[in-house]
């Protein structure tokens, strides 16, 4: 099945992407809410999911790990240029505002703040890279892409929106190919909240 790992917006972000100006056109099909979502890595054909979201599951203590050692690096200033709070949570930042990738086919909000916990699942899933996609991270939403090749009018681009959230948790997803587009399945979810912590 075709794998990749994702974070989805809250009520509130979802709301705001449904206020953009969704314009009738031909060349252009608009993604649906349930579609939109941040891909942090997608792994592509993976035959048993499973030792997949086991590998995720390192992936909070990781970021963990890794935010604290940051934090003694730099004498614990608490500055976290890929997004993360000063007490090691993860954040994400909306906006300002849709664009194109370059060539004008897909229509996006860039999601910045996200790129240690994408670098984390990287990690987690090197086992699979012969299958992953390996792109640079790019974290945004997908809202629109034309048919065929196509060029999207450049007046999409700008529409103004902005939001930041606390990230709670990240999803292992399954992607079923359909005449309607994708359409995804949650397979295992991993929480974020309480990531290093220890009883007692």
């Amino acid at each position: 099945m075709r794998l990749f790992v994702a974070v989805w917006p809250p009520d509130s972000v979802v709301e705001m992407l449904r206020g953009i100006d969704r314009h009738d056109l031909p060349q252009l099909r608009w993604t649906t809410e349930q579609q939109w979502h941040v891909t942090l890595r997608f792994l592509g054909e993976v035959d048993a999911p499973d030792p997949v979201a086991d590998a995720l599951r390192a992936v909070p203590d990781t970021l963990h790990a890794r935010h604290a050692h940051s934090d003694s690096d730099s004498d614990g200033d608490g500055d976290d240029d890929d997004g993360g709070d000063a007490d090691g949570g993860v954040r994400a930042a909306l906006g300002p505002a849709t664009a194109w990738f370059p060539g004008r086919q897909v229509l996006q909000v860039p999601v910045t703040g996200l790129d240690a916990l994408a670098q984390a699942v990287a990690d987690a899933t090197a086992p699979w890279a012969a299958h992953a996609d390996d792109r640079r991270f790019s974290g945004h939403i997908t809202v629109a892409r034309t048919r065929g090749r196509a060029r999207g009018p450049v007046s999409l681009a700008g529409t103004s929106l902005a939001a930041t959230w606390p990230v709670g948790s990240f999803e292992l997803v399954a992607s079923v190919l359909g005449r309607g587009g994708a359409r995804y399945e949650t397979l295992d979810s991993v929480s974020l909240v309480g990531a290093g912590s220890t009883d007692g």
